[in-house]
């Protein structure tokens, strides 16, 4: 029997909480087992930007929670959007919060990392730390939507986004029109 992906999607204090959003309900409808931590900075960001947020699972900082052991199965941590601060934490090793330690989790048990990086202009810092969590096995996708499949919304531009972390997930997915279809 194949159980469905346990994925645990962080959503932090960058702009784009419609990524994350469209994301969630993406991965709902896969029949994924979606677990979701917010940080404060994420629920202040989702107000300004009139967002609703899914539900959180998990607080921030409970660092007993199961996301944050390598003992705990689970295929894999998407933070969508990642803010630059939580980059250079999971870069650093910084563990100090749920999300940096479950990050850092997926990376020493080799599991699927995916940041979604959303923020411009890019510092030599910033880079070097999208660097280090290549390097160390993480996916790092900056939020840059593609225009070839002519989107007519936001959630369209959202869409291809959540789309290509599906992608990454080996998760089906029919959220964007597809190069040469």
């Amino acid at each position: 029997m194949v159980s469905a992906m346990r994925i645990l999607l962080a959503i932090t204090g960058a702009s784009g909480i419609i990524y994350a959003r469209r994301l969630h309900e993406a991965l709902s409808k896969s029949g994924a087992d979606v677990c979701v931590v917010v940080s404060s900075a994420a629920r202040k960001l989702a107000q300004a930007e009139g967002e609703r947020l899914p539900r959180a699972d998990y607080d921030e900082n409970d660092l007993a929670a199961p996301f944050a052991s390598g003992s705990h199965r689970f295929d894999a941590v998407v933070v969508c959007p990642c803010s630059l601060k939580t980059l250079g934490e999971i870069a650093g090793g910084i563990g100090s919060t749920l999300v940096a330690r479950a990050a850092e989790v997926a990376l020493k048990e080799r599991r699927k990392l995916i940041l979604v990086v959303r923020e411009t202009p890019l510092s030599l810092v910033a880079i070097e730390n999208m660097r280090r969590v290549t390097l160390a096995g993480g996916i790092v996708m900056p939020a840059c939507p593609g225009f070839y499949g002519k989107p007519r919304t936001i959630e369209e531009l959202a869409d291809f986004m959540a789309g290509r972390v599906l992608d990454q997930l080996g998760i089906e997915n029919r959220l964007f029109r597809r190069w040469g279809q």
